[in-house]
């Protein structure tokens, strides 16, 4: 028999998606979150999230499929509970676990037996059958496996991309007894079409790495390659697009100023982190977070490589950079290269601008709160046409380049979108 009354825990990029598919398909659906203004436009059928439709929200609070609150008591109202919240760094670049074990502590004193819990977020292997587990014990009274089950089926939210549907993304998900495994499919199989089960909550938490930690490194090796065949006065864009021709045994990866995005950045380094405790060093995962936070750097560097061509100093120069999102056509800034752009080049005396026209206001973020309410400039011809520079950071569709060549006086390109674009003055970093 299938679960019908899910909560959803977490209503970000990941948690809101997946509420509104399991409410698609027929459940009901209780959004928690600790934050308030996000209930309260949910309640007010208003989506936060760019690529989501208020009026998606709409239709499912008038069918009653889905509603949202604070009260995180409210658990015991559900057969299910799906924990998807933050697992940042903290400033030594070790895991943050801890939201995963607040949310335990705040919804355990309402669990009840037969209740499924299922977490989402990204995080090391052993945290749900270690960490999370002692938490829900502690505070419930009961047992995992045998009064409650419980799993782990990690996110795989791919924003922006209009071909990536919660419902046709295979799941994986592990168990921590073959029942709870059971429990977990029986639930994910309202929503999801292809179901992956694994041996253990382990082995679906290492999936989730290795899928992260194997876009890091490749990434980290075409920026290296990048730097390499830029000496070499070799263009990495051309070489990559008559590489990816190979019909085998080649996947293209592209380089860029840096790594954003909650996932590749950060997950690699709970494997890093956790592997110490068994005496392994994971000397691949470091190299490539040592390449691809690098890469800023770099690129700050063909900045004043490419002002001082026009005989200017890049203390004192109006730079505009282009894209604050972390990939192209969406509204998700976390762990965007772009805050580090806009620090090295605010630190070396720029005077510093953004346009980005899915970020029109920059939030509240973790490490980058100094920017916190600075405005995207406006997108016209005498705007553009008063910087000294333009760096294009993230290659947002929106954008019109054509006229971003006929204004700029100097653009720094990262994004290889100007190729084959008219302009003064183009250099590639």
């Amino acid at each position: 028999m299938p679960l019908m009354k899910i909560a959803v825990v977490g209503l970000g990029y990941v948690g809101l998606p997946l509420s509104l598919q399991f409410a698609r398909c027929g459940a009901q659906v209780l959004g928690l979150d600790v934050d308030a203004s996000k209930i309260n436009a949910l309640l007010a059928a208003k989506s936060y999230i760019k690529h989501i439709e208020s009026s998606s929200i709409a239709e499912l609070l008038e069918a009653k499929r889905f509603t949202a609150s604070t009260e995180f008591s409210r658990v015991k109202e559900v057969d299910a509970i799906i924990v998807c919240v933050p697992t940042p760094l903290n400033k030594n670049r070790e895991p943050d676990i801890s939201y995963i074990l607040k949310t335990g502590e705040a919804i355990g004193p309402f669990l009840k037996a037969g209740q499924l819990v299922v977490l989402e977020s990204t995080t090391y292997p052993g945290t749900t059958d270690e960490d999370l587990r002692a938490v829900l014990e502690k505070s419930s009274g009961l047992k995992a496996g045998i009064d409650f089950h419980l799993a782990f089926s990690p996110e795989r939210e791919d924003p922006g991309n209009p071909d990536s549907k919660v419902a046709s993304i295979p799941k994986v998900i592990g168990g921590l007894t073959p029942a709870c495994l059971e429990r977990a499919k029986a639930l994910y199989g309202i929503a999801v079409k292809t179901l992956v089960p694994v041996s253990s909550c382990r082995a679906a938490e290492a999936t989730k790495l290795l899928e992260n930690i194997f876009r890091s490194v490749n990434i980290a090796l075409v920026n290296e390659l990048k730097v390499v065949y830029e000496a070499m006065g070799i263009d990495i864009w051309e070489v990559i697009q008559a590489a990816k021709t190979k019909p085998f045994g080649y996947m293209p990866f592209y380089p860029g100023p840096g790594l954003g995005g909650h996932c590749i950045p950060v997950d690699p380094f709970y494997l890093t982190w956790k592997a110490r405790e068994y005496g392994q060093h994971t000397r691949f995962i470091e190299l490539a977070g040592e390449i691809n936070t690098s890469m800023p750097n770099h690129v700050v560097n063909k900045v004043a490589e490419a002002l001082n061509s026009h005989r200017k100093a890049l203390n004192g120069s109006r730079i505009l950079v282009v894209g604050l999102a972390y990939k192209p056509d969406v509204d998700d800034d976390r762990e965007s290269p772009s805050y580090i752009l806009l620090d090295l080049l605010s630190e070396r005396g720029a005077i510093v601008s953004y346009y980005d026209p899915f970020v029109p206001v920059i939030r509240p973020t973790r490490k980058h709160a100094h920017w916190t309410g600075t405005k995207s400039i406006a997108w016209e011809r005498d705007t553009i046409s008063g910087f000294d520079l333009v760096l294009i950071s993230t290659a947002h569709t929106a954008v019109n380049y054509t006229e971003l060549g006929q204004w700029a006086r100097c653009i720094v390109d990262t994004r290889n979108v100007m190729a084959g674009i008219p302009s003064a003055s183009i250099w590639k970093a």
